[in-house]
């Protein structure tokens, strides 16, 4: 089997597409009450999400999980005020997002519905704000 070069813009889409899949996953477990996958699942969507988001910038992703400094870098790349609003209003929940990837392997960590929902419209509302900012540059 011979194995292909992905480009940027390949490994993009890729990113996205994965990161399309974790979240619906996400609302399979929501449903199911699998509360802490559902976390993990959110927290894998908007890391690829981010990192899909650095490549369509121009920029290489960091070897980083952390939610908080790839929307940084975002922020700084795409100099957009929406990205540094949304570090300060959801610092705690982005926080939480980043515990999950780490309670996931580690430690045993429930959540409650009302958790997992608040995390779930924090990543859809970053998709959103930064989709808008992607939008704009192409």
């Amino acid at each position: 089997m011979r194995s292909r070069i992905l480009t940027k813009r390949d490994e993009a889409e890729y990113l996205l597409e994965r990161s399309r899949r974790f979240f619906e996953t996400a609302i399979i477990q929501i449903d199911r009450g699998f509360y802490d996958l559902a976390a993990f699942s959110l927290e894998q969507s908007i890391q690829l999400y981010l990192k899909a988001c650095l490549l369509k910038l121009g920029a290489d992703y960091p070897r980083t999980h952390s939610v908080r400094r790839l929307l940084e870098l975002v922020g700084d790349l795409s100099e957009q005020e929406d990205v540094k609003e949304l570090l300060l209003r959801y610092a705690v929940e982005i926080g939480s997002l980043e515990d999950a990837y780490i309670t996931s392997r580690h430690i045993s960590r429930d959540y409650s519905r009302e958790e997992i929902e608040k995390l779930k419209e924090i990543v859809e509302e970053v998709k959103n704000v930064v989709g808008r900012i992607l939008d704009k540059g192409s």
